[in-house]
C-alpha cells in the first residue's frame, strides 16, 4: 500500500501544481513544495545517491514554479558586476546557479531522512509588503535537534516565489553574495571563470553553512 500510495504522489507532481495558484498563501506555498520534496526524496532517495541527472531532474521539477533562479542569481552578482556582463553571461550565470542551487538544497537533504519539516503559522510582521513575505520553519532532525529557517518570498504575476532561505542565522543569499565577489577578485574580474568554477564556490559556501549550523 505504502508503494501504491508514493506511486500516486509521483504522478500528482507531473501535473501543474494547482495549490500554487495566485490564491495561495506564502506558508502554503512552502509547506506544499516542502512536502513535495520530501515525497520525491523519500521514493528516490537511493536512485539519487547514484544517479545525479535523475536526482537534478527530480527535485528541479518540483522546485522550478516557486523558486526566482533568476532574481536570487541577479541578487548574487548585484548591478556591480552585472551590469558589464553580456545578455549571455547572464542567462548562463542563471542557468549554471539554478543548478547549483538544486544540488545545493537536495544534498543537504538526501542526508536528512526521518526527521520533521513544520511551517510555523504566520505572523502580523511577516507579510512585509503586498509583494513581500517571510514564511517561518522548523527543521527537526531524527534526534530531536530542531533548526529554524526562514523563507523570503516574493510575489511575481500573482505567484509566491522563493526568493531566499536563512539557516540558523545564516544568510544564504548574501553567503552566495559574498562568494561571488571573492571568486570575482580571485579571477580578476573574468566573470566567465566565475562561471566555469561556480560549483567549487557553492561547494565552500555548503560548508560555510554546515560549520555555522554545528555550532
Amino acid at each position: 500500500m505504502r508503494n501504491v500510495i508514493k506511486l500516486a504522489l509521483m504522478l500528482a507532481l507531473s501535473v501543474p501544481l494547482f495549490a500554487h495558484a495566485a490564491s495561495a498563501t506564502p506558508q502554503q506555498v512552502v509547506e506544499d513544495t516542502s512536502n513535495r520534496v520530501m515525497d520525491v526524496l523519500d521514493s528516490n532517495r537511493e536512485l539519487y545517491r547514484k544517479d545525479s541527472e535523475a536526482f537534478l531532474e527530480g527535485l528541479s521539477e518540483v522546485l522550478d514554479p516557486v523558486v526566482d533562479y533568476e532574481g536570487i542569481a541577479r541578487s548574487v552578482m548585484t548591478v556591480r558586476f552585472s551590469r558589464d556582463a553580456s545578455p549571455e553571461q547572464i542567462q548562463r550565470f542563471i542557468e549554471t546557479f539554478k543548478r547549483s542551487m538544486v544540488q545545493f538544497y537536495g544534498n543537504a537533504l538526501l542526508e536528512f531522512d526521518s526527521g520533521k519539516i513544520k511551517v510555523l503559522p504566520p505572523r502580523n510582521r511577516d507579510q512585509q509588503r503586498d509583494d513581500r513575505a517571510s514564511v517561518n520553519m522548523e527543521i527537526q532532525t531524527a534526534n530531536g535537534t530542531v533548526y529554524p529557517a526562514t523563507y523570503t518570498m516574493v510575489n511575481k504575476d500573482g505567484q509566491w516565489m522563493v526568493r531566499n532561505v536563512i539557516v540558523e542565522g545564516i544568510n544564504i543569499g548574501l553567503l552566495f553574495r559574498d562568494q561571488f565577489a571573492q571568486a570575482m577578485q580571485a579571477h580578476g574580474n573574468d566573470l566567465d571563470k566565475v562561471i566555469d568554477n561556480w560549483g567549487g564556490v557553492v561547494a565552500q559556501s555548503r560548508e560555510k553553512v554546515e560549520e555555522g549550523v554545528a555550532q
